[in-house]
């Protein structure tokens, strides 16, 4: 007989870390977890904030999935990293934290989507951090997640790159999760003390002794079962042994946005016809499911650096970067302690915009590939992502087989728009402008990348199409709405079906301004609130 609980949740990620522990936080409920993959909190290179760069190629801990080729990437496969380990991408990603800017929600809200806005946000917001700095109104003191400011002094370079920012018209804003988000500011980071602060080791960490939690790992879920049209729980199977477990009241998804339209796909929630002729039998149509990809598409501009000591690739090799491991040994400080992207820009690539609609995020420092493996490279120089905040241009991602473990087709449709088009051009050129500025222009080599030689529109967007990759921010597949295309309304719950709710990135109907991990936290955060909510109501009932 199948095991029996009030709520399962299917993703111990970003999300789903937090509905577990919220919905477990009482007692009062019965709660099953499952992750996929099999790697905890205590995994070495996830605690150590430079291990960023040793989990992004491995599938120990990352599904390394793959974009579908397209003209957008001029026919290139982009790597899409994505967390399979307990804390999602939240225990493998360059932990900035940052929320968006409050039109974004704002926007959300009057796509019909009450209880988004910004307003009802921000308490959540708020609820769910632990931050030092900032005003009251805006920042949050007693949450879970434990959120820092990169401090300045790590490096020369980056009092010179706040100066020429400010000399170009954007001043420095000590916090870009407040009021506004223009200007150059240092990245606020989930990193405290050293170590990465995943939802794994906030969330989940503190909650694993309550007796109504039931975490189970290398748990791939393989089917959602229904009963007409209502979920009652997830078949799934741990080492080829396939389980099932039931849900008294609700699942929630919470696998991102692209496991959770793969999961809902595979349980014949989906476009008919396409299920139909994989030989899924269709039993809910719905056809946005897996559609409204968006992700920000970031060409990576580098710049050499002429003078030494000034950026990592001093500090990470040879006898130096033993001096930063035990510097962080010691002190939980230096290099290792650090995000790869301690100061970022945001901007207005043409005048009369309400808001910023791009970002420079500058990595001080220069990497390259060998055999496959990222690594920081002996020339000295900084590596500038450069993307539009609101892309328009978007894809899909979809099975392509019943096998749950066949990875799903994701197609991008990069710079489909000519908004995505014209931006990311602006965006570069602001790069440029800023590294032809004092005291920045007196310490520039040569541009490395897209290189000097290329000017034009035409060239540069050339250019991107064979360079760019994404930033690791994939949304919008599950998005929510009261549309023919949304797939969950403003409560989360999957439209037509009783009992399933979608709580992660796949659900924002438009990308915010920004890296996705806090507004998907949010969402684990907001969802957990209403399904208890209905609980009480259920009670109060009854």
């Amino acid at each position: 007989m199948s095991p029996t609980y009030d709520y399962i949740i299917v993703g111990a990620g970003s999300a789903g870390a937090v509905v577990a522990s919220r919905l477990s936080e009482s007692g009062a409920h019965r709660v099953l977890l499952l992750e996929a993959g099999t790697k905890g909190s205590n995994h070495f290179w996830s605690r150590v904030p430079v291990g960023t760069s040793k989990m992004i190629d491995d599938p120990a801990v990352n599904w390394c999935y793959r974009s579908e080729p397209d003209e957008g990437s001029g026919g290139r496969r982009i790597d899409v990293p994505r967390g399979k380990m307990m804390g999602g991408s939240s225990s493998i990603n360059g932990m900035v934290y940052i929320r968006g800017q409050a039109r974004d929600y704002d926007h959300w809200a009057q796509l019909g989507n009450r209880g988004w806005s910004y307003q009802d946000v921000l308490p959540i917001f708020k609820r769910m951090e632990r931050y030092a700095g900032g005003s009251d109104e805006f920042r949050g003191r007693d949450g879970l997640l434990r959120v820092t400011d990169t401090p300045r002094n790590k490096l020369p370079l980056l009092e010179k790159i706040i100066e020429a920012a400010g000399r170009i018209g954007l001043p420095f804003n000590p916090d870009q999760n407040a009021e506004t988000q223009e200007g150059v500011g240092m990245s606020q980071v989930t990193i405290a003390k050293g170590r990465r602060q995943s939802t794994a080791v906030c969330y989940l960490d503190p909650a694993r002794g309550r007796p109504n939690l039931a975490i189970e790992q290398g748990a791939l879920a393989e089917t959602l079962v229904l009963e007409g049209k209502r979920c009652v729980g997830v078949r799934y199977s741990v080492e080829g042994v396939r389980r099932e477990a039931r849900a008294a009241r609700e699942v929630i998804v919470c696998g991102g946005s692209i496991n959770s339209p793969k999961l809902l796909e595979l349980s014949g929630i989906g476009q008919s016809e396409r299920l139909r002729a994989l030989g899924i039998a269709p039993l809910h149509e719905l056809p946005g499911v897996g559609e409204n990809l968006r992700d920000h598409y970031s060409p990576r501009v580098k710049f050499a650096i002429v003078e030494r000591n000034l950026t990592f690739n001093d500090n990470a090799r040879g006898w130096r970067l033993a001096r930063e491991a035990l510097k962080y040994a010691l002190f939980g400080t230096g290099f290792l302690a650090s995000t790869a992207v301690p100061i970022r820009i945001y901007f207005r690539t043409r005048e009369g915009l309400e808001t910023t609609d791009a970002t420079i995020s500058i990595l001080p420092f220069l990497y390259e590939m060998v055999g496959g493996v990222r690594r920081v490279a002996k020339r000295q120089g900084i590596t500038m992502n450069v993307n539009v905040l609101r892309s328009e241009s978007t894809g899909s991602i979809h099975i392509t087989s019943s096998d749950p473990a066949a990875p799903p087709a994701i197609r991008f449709n990069f710079l489909s728009t000519e908004h995505d088009r014209a931006g990311v051009i602006a965006a570069i050129r602001k790069g440029r402008e800023l590294m032809a500025t004092s005291p920045l222009k007196e310490i520039t080599g040569e541009e490395i990348a897209p290189g000097a030689q290329i000017q034009s529109d035409a060239d540069m967007l050339e250019w991107v199409r064979h360079n760019a990759e994404t930033t690791f921010h994939p949304v919008g597949t599950c998005k929510m709405g009261s549309d023919a295309m949304a797939v969950v309304d403003s409560e989360l719950r999957v439209h037509g079906i009783e009992g399933l709710r979608v709580a992660d990135a796949s659900i924002m109907p438009m990308l915010i301004s920004g890296n996705t991990n806090a507004p998907a936290i949010m969402i684990g955060e907001k969802c957990a609130e209403m399904v208890l909510a209905a609980a009480t109501a259920r009670q109060a009932a009854a």
